[in-house]
Formats: C-alpha cells, sequence, structure tokens
C-alpha cells in the first residue's frame, strides 16, 4: 500500500480494493473516541483510587500486589479478554529509617532520600566531613581530599539524561576516591525542599558505600559553606536492605482482532512506583492511559483487525525485569508484534508520539498521525523509546513513546509529591484519546505496519 493510498484511506476515502474499507471512516472513528474519552470521568477516577488506596506501590511491596490484584477484577468487569497476571521476579530492597543531619557549622536536619539498592550505615550512622565537588571530572581532580569524606556531588541540572548519571554512579566514584559516603544533589530542574529518589549501581570492584539525595537547596548551601571555607560535618544514618527476590506479576488484557488475532498491537505503561508519593504520573497515569485507551475501544464497539494488548510492566523502577520476563515469555509472538507504544512521561498535554521504525512505517504513522491534530497531539519524531519497550528491540519490533508536554515532569518525578493533584483530568483523558486512536488504526489497517 503505497502512502497516498494509505492517507486517503485513513481519512475516509475508499481504500481500493477492500470492501470493509469502504464502509469504514476513521476521521469519524478519531472524532467518536476523542468525543468519549474527554467526557469520561473513568481514567481520572481511577487513577485517584489507584493513588489514594494503595499509595506507593514499588517492588516487592503488598502495595503493589494488591494494586494488580485491583488491576485485574477492574479488567475482567471491563470484559476485556485473556486478563492475566504472568508471574516475574522482582528486586526486593526496603529503605527503613533514614536520616541526614548537618552538625557543622550548625545543627540542621535534612531532608534526603537514600537512593534505590543503596546499602546500610552503621546502625550509628556515619559522621564525617565533606567534600562537595560538582562533577565526576571535578572529583576525580580532588580525589585525595575525598578519603575518609562524605563526597556530595553538587550537579545543576541540564536534562535528565545528562544528569542522571551523577545517581546511579555516585556511589561508585566517591568509593573509587576512598569516600565512606556519597550525597547527591537531587536530579530535578525545580525543587521545594522535595529530595528525589532512583536507582543507582554498585560495581564488585570497589567497596559498596551508602547512598543518598538530598534537596537542591541543601546542597546549594553546602557548596557555599565550603566555598567560604567553613568545616562541614555530616551524620548520615540509613537503614536500608535488600531482602531476597519477591513475586510480582504483569498485567496483561486484551480486545482479540477479529481477522488477524495472532498480530499484536502492544499498549502499555508501568504499574510499579518508587517507594514515596503516590506514582501519580510514574507511572499510575500512564498506565491507566493505556488502560483505558482498550477498556475506551471495547465500550465503543471498535474490534480492531489485530488484537490489542494492553500491558502494565511491573518493576520498571528498579530493575526492568517484568519486560524482560515478557521477552522470554513471548519469544515466539514478537515477530508478529506490529508495535509497542509506551506511556511513561507523564500525562501532560500529549504532543504527540516518538517513533522508532522502517521508514515506511514512520511515513503511514505520519498519516495516522493527521487524525490526532485536532487535540494537538499530531507531531511525529523519530528517537529512543521507553525503557520497557526498549527491551523488544533486538527482536525488531517497532516502539512508539506518548510524548507530552513534560515541563513539569521532573518537579516531582520519584518524589513524596508525585501525587494525583497533580494530574489534570482534561489532560490525562487527551493523553487517553491518543493513545486509543494510534492503537486502534495501527490494529486495523488493511496492511500490516511495515518493518
Amino acid at each position: 500500500m503505497n502512502r497516498l493510498l494509505t492517507f486517503c484511506f485513513l481519512i475516509g476515502i475508499f481504500f481500493a480494493g477492500n470492501a470493509d474499507a469502504q464502509k469504514t471512516d476513521y476521521n469519524l472513528i478519531a472524532d467518536k473516541i476523542i468525543t468519549a474519552a474527554t467526557n469520561s470521568d473513568i481514567a481520572f477516577n481511577r487513577l485517584a483510587f489507584l493513588c489514594d488506596r494503595f499509595g506507593p506501590r514499588f517492588s516487592g511491596s503488598t502495595n503493589l500486589e494488591a494494586a494488580i490484584d485491583w488491576v485485574l477484577a477492574e479488567m475482567k468487569t471491563d470484559r476485556l479478554q485473556n486478563v492475566r497476571g504472568e508471574v516475574v521476579t522482582v528486586p526486593h530492597w526496603v529503605r527503613g529509617e533514614e536520616s541526614a543531619e548537618l552538625l557543622q557549622p550548625r545543627a540542621h536536619k535534612m531532608a534526603m532520600l537514600g537512593l534505590g539498592g543503596s546499602v546500610a550505615t552503621p546502625p550509628q550512622g556515619i559522621t564525617a566531613g565533606v567534600l562537595v565537588v560538582k562533577n565526576f571530572q571535578d572529583l576525580s581532580q580532588r580525589s585525595a581530599e575525598a578519603q575518609g569524606k562524605i563526597v556530595l556531588f553538587n550537579q545543576p541540572f541540564t536534562t535528565y539524561s545528562d544528569t542522571v548519571g551523577i545517581r546511579s554512579r555516585g556511589a561508585m566514584e566517591a568509593a573509587k576516591a576512598g569516600a565512606v559516603a556519597s550525597v547527591i544533589r537531587s536530579v530535578t530542574p525545580a525543587s521545594l525542599h522535595t529530595p528525589h529518589t532512583g536507582n543507582m549501581r554498585y560495581t564488585n570492584s570497589l567497596p559498596r558505600i551508602p547512598h543518598a539525595a538530598i534537596t537542591v537547596e541543601d546542597a546549594e548551601m553546602l557548596q557555599r559553606m565550603q566555598d567560604r571555607g567553613e568545616e562541614i560535618v555530616l551524620r548520615l544514618k540509613m537503614e536500608a536492605k535488600t531482602w531476597p527476590d519477591a513475586r510480582s506479576r504483569n498485567v496483561i488484557a486484551e480486545i482479540v482482532g477479529r481477522e488477524k488475532p495472532e498480530e499484536i498491537i502492544l499498549v502499555s505503561g508501568h504499574i510499579d512506583s518508587w517507594d514515596v508519593g503516590q506514582g501519580a504520573m510514574d507511572d499510575g497515569g500512564g498506565c491507566i492511559a493505556a488502560w483505558e485507551a482498550v477498556r475506551l475501544m471495547q465500550e465503543l464497539g471498535l474490534r480492531p483487525r489485530r488484537t490489542v494488548r494492553v500491558v502494565l510492566w511491573t518493576n520498571e523502577e528498579n530493575g526492568i525485569a517484568g519486560a524482560k520476563a515478557y521477552r522470554t515469555a513471548h519469544k515466539n509472538e514478537l515477530a508478529n508484534h506490529v508495535l509497542a507504544i509506551e506511556s511513561d512521561d507523564g500525562v501532560f498535554k500529549p504532543t504527540g508520539f516518538v517513533f522508532k521504525g522502517s521508514a515506511k512505517a514512520t511515513n503511514a504513522i505520519g498519516d495516522i498521525a493527521k487524525l490526532l491534530a485536532k487535540i494537538g497531539a499530531g507531531e511525529i519524531t523519530s528517537g529512543g523509546s521507553g525503557t520497557d519497550i526498549s527491551q523488544l528491540e533486538p527482536d525488531g519490533v517497532p516502539l512508539m513513546d506518548l510524548m507530552v508536554e513534560r515541563t513539569k515532569y521532573f518537579w516531582y518525578h520519584h518524589t513524596h509529591a508525585d501525587t494525583i493533584d497533580k494530574i489534570n483530568r482534561d489532560e490525562l483523558n487527551q493523553c487517553v484519546a491518543a493513545l486509543a486512536i494510534m492503537t486502534y488504526l495501527v490494529a486495523d489497517l488493511p496492511e500490516r505496519l511495515p518493518r
């Protein structure tokens, strides 16, 4: 199918030689989806319930498993097909009690969050002088000063991808320099005294030292103290512990295709969150939007040619075990995964999609996106993919991420402030509409999206 025919088909002009297509007006279907999605309270009410009833949903927690039980029950109520939880073994880290206290040059209790996977301090804590550095290069140049100290990385936020390395590698770099603990300035462009947690790494070739995040405000204060030549002493206490791996589940439900049920369009978000806040943006909203997109198709009687599968991944935050387990369990199906979509950037105003696939597929996706222009979500850009669906890239699956206006996303990301009050009902509903239209149209095209 050439691009002109694709475009004509999508806007409701007859697709040559296909009687079924001659009766299908995708422009009207898109309008129908938008109207239904944007005049509904179901997505917001379900997200509010998920957040308020279960709270943070960290891997290994009873909160996560109770939330999964609820989602599975609700999906059955929605009359989705093949509803199931596929078992996944996940890491189980628990932060316990923790604190950071400035002792010199004055007493000050600091807001902090241990970073996921960190080891604990001794029961009495670690009391040591502080060396403030800007980045790894700065630490390398001042490594002689780091011996026996708590190293604070005070690296300002530029972009998440450029800055997050301080969080993931900070403990290793500080240990290499002989530090007894490491602390980072939270990875965020804005702060209201809110520390941000997240995952970090160790290597077996270096000592494992405690690793935590403090607020931007306190990091800047310690920087000024050091610049004035004042002695800085900090006491860090952390009870963090890694328990044996736990049992969790990927959540899966479907609308089975009417003609080509073996071909699958996957739409997804991750059901786990960090152990602070409510996981409303990261990624409760993405899960609810993906789920609601499929529920909406069911409600509107839209059964596409191909199977639509919603997947709510477990353990995206600290291991990607859910996505890895899915790839293993569904290895024989992946040649028939036509497209995998993920929503994991918050559910702010949607602007379009990031797509990774062939040139021919990009052309077809661009034509479909024209139907999203009426909600301002018609932009298609080439780029990377979400953490979970990226696990399917080696198998040649085309990948797509919902793109949103996420200026404020990293204000709340991985904090106690990631709560339902940050979610705008109308923007969430527009995300639902964008996901539903893109998913349905790709699933219903007469010709499969080319690889």
